[in-house]
């Protein structure tokens, strides 16, 4: 693909925004406060609305239900739009509650069980007022000893819960299905990885596809495989961008290994998958604990830019021929030539042909929206986790 091609290519890409991103994070032992943290719904947009206004390519935010509840999603849905931003995936939380200490929808209690697929319906209820299409599934439900409770029993619990959300779901609507290696079950998780992801949307049907999260693999697992692979059948419906050096770190999207973020872009763009018309949700999904939450988010949104360019500047001529005639090195070379270009001038050069600063993150710095926030958010309950 020529550069013009590239920037065209990438002038139609979006990656939706977590609304948690911009609230306090931490480990398992201290979640850490910023000066600035948005205390609402509202505030988290209006951050999520500055990360667009200065890269031009984030124009939609996911929500995480309960941690941003609120009265009227239909006016919360406007005030995105004067923000210049659209609502987008609503995120479930059956992980947090007490009553879900032996799982939620697989759990041996039906009263709890109960109460679980309750709050994935009224997620569906809330998408019919913000107008969203997707309904993020993940849990963390599983076992953390042999006997504990029966894995084949666990299954059939996630799949009449699945089947009874699913088909709430409107014509437009869909279902992403999260997988997790391991963590906070440490034994059996109950859905563990693509594998079991895909087998329960496959059950359930069209409107039920896999989310990829890239830090839920067990290492060595090659991501790029499982994306070609869903791709091929029409499976793969979102993207949780994050990296990690050794469990699920969530740290920001190509910090540990920025080449793994190029292979699985490579898939996106030879699937044919990178307009926002293919229907992937590319998604990130972070948590910043010592960094400056705003910088971060826009710096990772500039990293699967980055990551994308190169995919786009794969010479699929030559790698083709090269494939064909078996040339091992020759083939391997077309990736590597793509890959070890800078494309950061490709990047700085879109961004001025829209209007925007070629460095959205010195042009956030010199903006002093930090400063004013800093300023105007003080009193009042910092969003966060709730740990």
């Amino acid at each position: 693909m020529t550069p013009d091609a590239a920037k065209d290519a990438l002038s139609r890409q979006e990656i939706e925004l977590p609304s948690w991103a911009f609230g306090n994070s931490g480990t398992r032992f201290k979640v850490f406060t910023q000066p600035g943290v948005p205390r609402s719904p509202e505030e988290k947009i209006a951050d999520a609305a500055v990360v667009h206004k200065y890269t031009g390519v984030a124009p939609s935010v996911a929500l995480h239900i309960p941690w941003d509840k609120v009265d009227d999603y239909a006016a919360l849905s406007a005030y995105a739009k004067e923000q210049g931003v659209r609502l987008g995936a609503i995120n479930s939380n059956v992980f947090q509650d007490d009553d879900y200490k032996l799982g939620s929808v697989t759990n041996p209690d039906p009263a709890v069980r109960r109460k679980a697929t309750d709050h994935l319906l009224e997620c569906v209820d809330i998408m019919d007022q913000t107008g969203s299409r997707d309904l993020k599934l993940w849990f963390s439900d599983g076992t953390n000893y042999p006997g504990q409770d029966d894995i084949q029993d666990r299954q059939e619990r996630l799949a009449e819960s699945l089947k009874e959300v699913y088909d709430r779901l409107g014509e437009d609507q869909r279902m992403l299905l999260e997988y997790k290696l391991f963590e906070p079950a440490f034994y059996t998780t109950d859905v563990p990885d693509w594998g079991t992801s895909y087998a329960h949307c496959l059950e359930l049907g069209p409107k039920a596809t896999v989310c990829i999260d890239t830090g839920h693999h067990a290492p060595g697992t090659n991501i790029e495989f499982i994306v070609a692979f869903l791709l091929r059948v029409k499976k793969l419906g979102a993207f949780d961008f994050n990296s990690r050096f050794y469990a699920d770190d969530d740290l920001m999207v190509g910090a540990a290994d920025p080449f793994q973020l190029f292979r699985i872009m490579n898939e996106i763009v030879r699937g044919d998958a990178l307009d926002p018309d293919a229907g992937i949700a590319f998604m990130l999904d972070q948590c910043h604990n010592i960094e400056e939450k705003i910088p971060a988010i826009i710096r990772s949104v500039m990293n699967v830019q980055e990551a994308t360019a190169k995919a786009l500047l794969v010479d699929r001529d030559v790698l083709r021929t090269a494939q064909r005639e078996g040339d091992v090195l020759g083939a391997n070379a077309a990736l590597m030539d793509a890959y070890n270009t800078d494309v950061r001038p490709l990047l700085a050069e879109l961004r001025e042909s829209q209007g925007l600063d070629p460095d959205p993150v010195a042009a956030y710095k010199r903006s002093g929206y930090f400063e004013q926030i800093s300023k105007d958010r003080v009193g009042g309950q910092q969003a966060g986790w709730g740990a």
